[in-house]
């Protein structure tokens, strides 16, 4: 649906600007009557395309990150909160994520607490965020609790940018590679072959196989098509059943290699999210319920649910994580150490900022790696495809 900015005055004389996501101008009209508010102007903002979705996509965690930085600065000049939020409705570039603020600063101008306003766009703001806001609420120190979030989210969002950008090269170079050995095979290999293949002479097996598979190309490509899509549609079925997912999730934490990329990225998440709620001033058993699912894998969560029951019982947070096998036992003795001197959130941040700097090694070293590997893998496909083609010629030369 389009989306509609307008500026009116509330019964008590004070101008007000939001935003409203509507049908058409007429009912933008009606719904601001229904608030009691004296409309000023209305223009409308954005449109929707003809599927009805928005044309300025998703709340990005960028935008979540800079919208968490102004607030912070804004609370902390002593701006009343709502007043900050209708500020951030103009400094915001993200036509959505305007729109939810402004939904956000009505809701707590009417009484609501700002935790609750966030809590119910769960879409944008996570259980994460709204739990340390919550905290900040609690403890009076919202401004802090903001910036530390923000600086937290910033570094969690340049680790997954570091990682994403450092497989963007091979990826587009694998994907470039079979995308041109799809077209010489049904564009240029069957021009190469046509003189072997009438000429009546044994074919060597590797030359058969190309031929064979350059037909079925040719031929039958859309049968390939199709069973990429049914693979595709079939995996994400397999994924949404618990099963499932816990399944995939182990296969990843036992990859070569990536496993233990992904063993750490699952440590510096739980980590780093843990340090900011006790921060916050979140406790510990709540801290373990919301990052069970911060840190996005079934084996993980098993274990933080695990703990969460030993820690309600009195028992140690460190205790599940010693008889784990995807926790290095540093972690479980430096928590111990956390637990017994009362500053968990300074061990936690050290064992993020440790990890983190692994990831960056390894993120490193792959890439270093990845490159001779890469180069192989066209040399070697380079060389069959050359091989089944020459070779052949090369003995049918030879026999005149």
């Amino acid at each position: 649906m389009p989306i509609f900015k307008y500026k009116a005055f509330t019964q008590g004389k004070k101008l007000q600007t939001g935003l409203v996501e509507a049908n058409n101008r007429n009912y933008v009209e009606e719904i601001l009557r229904e608030k009691g508010l004296s409309i000023v102007t209305i223009s409308q903002v954005s449109s929707a395309n003809k599927f009805g979705f928005s044309l300025f996509g998703r709340v990005k965690i960028k935008d979540v990150v800079i919208f968490s930085r102004q607030f912070s600065v804004l609370i902390a000049a002593n701006v009343a909160m709502v007043q900050a939020l209708k500020i951030l409705i103009d400094q915001t570039g993200n036509i959505n994520l305007k729109m939810i603020i402004s939904e956000v600063a009505d809701e707590v101008d009417s009484g609501s607490p700002l935790s609750e306003a966030l809590g119910k766009r769960s879409n944008v703001f996570s259980d994460f965020y709204v739990s340390v806001v919550k905290s900040g609420e609690t403890s009076g120190k919202l401004d802090e609790v903001l910036n530390y979030l923000a600086d937290e989210m910033e570094k969690d969002y340049d680790m997954t940018s570091k990682i994403k950008g450092a497989m963007i090269y091979p990826a587009f170079v694998l994907c470039s590679l079979a995308a041109v050995g799809v077209v010489m095979m049904i564009f240029v290999v069957p021009k190469l072959t046509a003189i072997l293949t009438e000429s009546g002479a044994e074919l060597p097996l590797s030359t058969k196989i190309l031929i064979g598979t350059s037909g079925f190309l040719t031929n039958y490509w859309w049968v390939l098509l199709v069973v990429i899509g049914g693979l595709i549609f079939a995996f994400k079925l397999f994924l949404k059943r618990p099963q499932g997912k816990r399944q995939f999730d182990l296969i990843k934490l036992k990859l070569p290699v990536f496993g233990h990329l992904f063993q750490l990225i699952y440590l510096v998440r739980f980590t780093r999210s843990m340090n900011t709620l006790i921060v916050g001033g979140v406790t510990i058993s709540n801290g373990l319920k919301v990052t069970a699912d911060v840190v996005n894998n079934a084996v993980y969560r098993e274990l933080i649910e695990k703990t969460i029951k030993e820690v309600e019982d009195g028992n140690s947070i460190s205790s599940v994580f010693m008889d784990s096998k995807v926790i290095p036992k540093m972690v479980s003795q430096m928590l111990s150490i956390g637990e017994k001197t009362g500053k968990m959130d300074i061990i936690l941040a050290r064992i993020t900022d440790f990890y983190a700097r692994e990831i960056a090694n390894l993120v490193a070293n792959l890439m270093t790696l990845m490159e001779p590997i890469i180069m192989v893998i066209m040399g070697v496909a380079v060389g069959i495809m050359v091989a089944a083609v020459i070779l052949p010629m090369y003995n049918m030369a030879s026999n005149f």
